[in-house]
């Protein structure tokens, strides 16, 4: 008979994950929990049916491989940039005191310094797919607090990159005096001399050779290319450097994330890398033993308490003390208080390097267990307190204050500007984000004004022209540039805010063009009276697109829903609206 112990290792571990993954998400918690769940039920410290341990953990490598090669392809430097102000010392300050408090409670049970401080490094290090689940779920992606935190996250993934490479010469030395350091400066050299080669080599022939591939038309052909890339990097990178396999394929993750085609390699690795990824999860179950959890209730107990607590109130006291929003703090913390994928890779290094015991990999599996199945109520509890903690004097005069002097430099550098604007953007939520895009595209240098100073930092930053300030003051729209701007576009959703602003940049500006938005038809007199010259209502819009929808879904031809919903808008629009902005 064949042996077919990889098949049925296989086959084995996606059924258990598919059962288990499908019942977690049914009562509402991450599939990542159902497949670490079926890991542990199949593996050898539970009773019944067993997987193979070995071929597992080869598949689980294969796993770490697509998983880190993801990464480097997502890997944006542009994006760090943005919001490295919060992303970069928030990241490294909140993984240092996490570490440091993991290495207090290593001790405590009676481990060395330096094995807490390994486990505490793995500790510190929050799931990424896990954190981007909550801000998709919660509609955050796309707005200046979704983008700190992934950009948090940017740097957590560098520092776990680092601790993979310092791992080995590490465990090379047992961390004794100047061998140490003399092995650590030759990895750091061979990282050096892998990434050069990587990075400039592969930068120019890489994407030649994607970019030939992809003209032969053949989906087949393309995607084993970029499989061919991921594995053969990862290899090389292990076998001639002394690398991991992880670093290796994080780097060629970025050298095929500069490709005009890295959207499609993207796209294509998906499916393949979803798979391994699922087997990664299970074959960490596997190894999970529950007795030692037993054995070690302080230590799983103290683990917890550090990425449930410790890591998310040091996560949010940095972010406020920076003088950041209240909202960007408490975004921030909530999405730490978990661990993952990274921290499993770290441990299993780790633990084959004999600088972890076992215990401390199951640690970290019985705490990502609990800390993501807590995660998305803990999210969601954390985004609760805005309302209460702004009501705190002391907390509101700080946020204020650190407000106003970031505002305030983020405005000198906005002084020095050398073009001067064609339209004025108040606000920028979803609907400001919209128009700025459309004038960028049509040629008109918006200026935005908006009350978020971490949303201004971050679009000053990407090179956007920006200021922080109320728009109702007078002084800030003169700052702005109204004067010499064609348009306003005020997106504000509150109409008595809405009207203050168009009220007072007819004042500043008697002849510019106002297009508004506001709540409420029968807000529009008010509207005119102040000089808007073009509104547009949430309330007619809302009615609009409800009935389009419907339309829709009873299969009314195209060109009758056209006419329909043109029909009602203009039903509900008022008898006086200026002619349309001419782009």
């Amino acid at each position: 008979m064949h042996d077919i112990s990889l098949i049925s290792t296989i086959a084995l571990a996606l059924s258990a994950a598919l059962a288990f993954g499908l019942l977690a998400k049914r009562v509402g918690l991450s599939p990542i929990v159902g497949y670490l769940v079926a890991g542990v039920l199949i593996g050898p410290h539970t009773p019944g049916v067993v997987g193979d341990l070995k071929i597992a953990g080869q598949l689980a490598e294969m796993g770490v491989i697509l998983l880190m090669f993801g990464v480097g392809l997502h890997f944006s430097l542009k994006e760090l940039l943005a919001v490295r102000s919060i992303a970069v010392p928030g990241a490294i300050g909140q993984s240092a005191v996490a570490t440091l408090a993991c290495t207090g409670l290593a001790v405590a049970v009676g481990w060395t310094w330096q094995t807490g401080l390994i486990l505490g490094l793995a500790v510190s290090i929050a799931s990424t797919v896990v954190l981007l689940r909550v801000l998709m779920d919660h509609g955050s992606v796309n707005t200046p607090e979704g983008h700190a935190s992934i950009g948090w996250l940017i740097v957590q993934d560098i520092i776990a990159v680092l601790v993979l490479v310092l791992l080995p010469p590490l465990a090379a030395t047992a961390g004794d005096g100047v061998s140490l350091w003399q092995t650590m400066g030759i990895a750091l050299l061979k990282l050096a001399l892998l990434t050069a080669i990587v990075l400039l080599a592969g930068a120019r022939f890489v994407p030649w050779l994607l970019l030939r591939v992809a003209r032969l038309r053949s989906r087949e052909l393309f995607t084993l290319t970029i499989l061919v890339m991921a594995i053969c990097v990862a290899t090389v990178s292990y076998v001639a450097f002394g690398a991991s396999m992880a670093l290796g394929a994080f780097l060629g993750g970025m050298v095929v994330g500069q490709s005009k085609v890295s959207e499609e390699a993207a796209a294509d690795l998906l499916p393949m890398r979803n798979v391994f990824t699922v087997l990664f999860f299970v074959s960490v179950g596997m190894l999970f033993d529950y007795r030692v959890l037993l054995e070690s209730p302080a230590l799983i107990a103290g683990v917890l308490a550090i990425v449930l607590l410790v890591t998310p109130l040091a996560a949010f006291t940095i972010v406020i003390a920076g003088g950041h929003s209240l909202r960007t703090g408490l975004t921030i913390a909530g999405g730490l208080a978990q661990i993952g994928e990274f921290s499993f890779i770290v441990g299993d290094m780790a633990t084959s390097l004999r600088l972890l015991p076992g215990t401390g990999r199951n640690v970290l599996v019985g705490a990502a267990i609990v800390s993501i199945s807590l995660n998305p109520f803990i999210f969601r509890g954390v985004l609760s307190l805005e309302p209460r903690l702004a009501k705190w004097p002391l907390l509101a005069r700080w946020l204020a204050g650190r407000g106003q002097k970031l505002g305030a430099r983020a405005n000198e550098a906005m002084a020095h500007r050398t073009e001067d604007p064609g339209a004025i953007v108040v606000g920028y939520g979803p609907v400001g984000q919209t128009v700025t895009r459309l004038l960028t595209e049509f040629g008109i240098n918006p200026m935005i004004i908006e009350t978020n100073v971490d949303a201004v930092l971050e679009l000053q930053q990407r090179g956007q022209q920006a200021l922080f300030g109320d728009a109702t003051r007078k002084e800030i729209l003169r700052a702005a540039g109204l004067e010499s701007a064609a348009y306003v576009v005020v997106t504000v959703p509150r109409a008595e805010i809405s009207l203050r602003i168009v009220q007072a940049a007819r004042e500043v500006a008697p002849v510019v063009r106002i297009l508004t938005r506001a709540e409420y038809i029968n807000g529009s007199e008010a509207f005119m009276r102040a000089g808007a010259a073009i509104i547009r209502y949430d309330e007619a819009e809302s009615a609009a697109a409800l009935a389009e929808a419907l339309l829709q879904d009873i299969d009314v031809p195209a060109d009758r829903i056209d006419a329909l919903v043109g029909g009602i808008r203009k039903e509900l629009s008022p008898a006086r609206d200026g002619r349309k902005m001419e782009l």
